[in-house]
């Protein structure tokens, strides 16, 4: 695999796991303060999925990308 297309796996686990952090920091969170942490991470983990699948689909189709 090309370390281009591995950078991008791993940004898909890191955007999972910044999902997953924000979803127990909401369970846990005791004021706004950290709802506000926790929803600006859960909301750039969606933005930097949205953007991985981008360059994804781009590398699909240089045909760089095997599935």
């Amino acid at each position: 695999m090309k370390p281009c297309n591995q950078n991008i796996l791993d940004t898909f686990r890191l955007v999972q796991e910044m999902i997953e952090l924000a979803d127990r920091g909401d369970l846990d969170r005791e004021d706004t303060g950290c709802g506000i942490l926790y929803g600006i991470m859960r909301d750039s983990a969606y933005r930097l999925q949205q953007i991985a699948e981008k360059e994804k689909r781009a590398h699909m189709q240089k045909g760089w990308w095997k599935p």
